[in-house]
């Protein structure tokens, strides 16, 4: 599947010019895209990087799922686009860093607070994986600058994202694409067995 050049970052493991796809579609407050991205790290990444029995073979690409229901889940959504034009080789880990946090951004603990404060509690956690002088950019690309409802320096890319996922049918998250089929059987519960039989039956080249 293709990408806008801006958002090339979006491919989080494997080869970026590896013949094989895998579209994976997470929501940062999704408790499931939060498992589904573990195992992408823990067990999906050694198959396809580094040595790995699928090197060069497939590629991730992570679709930011962005669902309306969690009322933090744009604003978390723009803190991941912020993080990947900032320091995109700290995207993945950024990201990372949201799904372990998640529940700080669940709807009762949110409450109460503005944008504005959860924007700047997104900073602080940004400050914990990306470069020190990034920091700046990531909470300058977050701020409102534009006419009264023109959004922020991310809001395209997000659009895009979300775009994305409506011509494509994708209502849930985690959801998966290969090659841009859907996957219905591919499960946030899968574990490395599950994963090294999906892959040996979809890498063909």
């Amino acid at each position: 599947m293709s990408l806008q050049p801006s958002l090339r970052p979006l491919i989080i493991l494997g080869n970026r010019n590896a013949p094989h796809t895998l579209d994976v579609f997470l929501d940062y407050v999704c408790p499931f895209s939060k498992k589904m991205a573990g195992k992408l790290d823990s067990i999906v990444k050694p198959l396809i990087s580094n040595g790995g029995k699928y090197d060069g073979k497939i590629k991730v690409i992570f679709r930011l799922q962005t669902q309306p229901w969690h009322a933090m889940s744009t604003i978390t959504h723009e803190a991941g686009l912020a993080a990947l034009h900032a320091s995109s080789e700290h995207f993945w880990p950024y990201s990372l860093a949201l799904f372990e946090h998640q529940d700080e951004y669940f709807d009762i603990p949110t409450q109460d607070l503005t944008i504005r404060q959860v924007r700047e509690n997104l900073a602080k956690l940004a400050a914990t994986v990306l470069p020190s002088n990034t920091i700046e950019k990531f909470k300058d690309l977050l701020a409102l600058k534009s006419t009264p409802n023109g959004g922020n320096a991310v809001t395209d890319d997000l659009k895009y994202n979300i775009k994305f996922s409506r011509q494509n049918g994708i209502h849930v998250s985690p959801s998966v694409l290969l090659d841009g089929l859907f996957q219905s059987q591919v499960s946030s519960g899968w574990e490395e067995k599950e994963w090294s039989e999906f892959l040996g039956k979809a890498i063909t080249v």
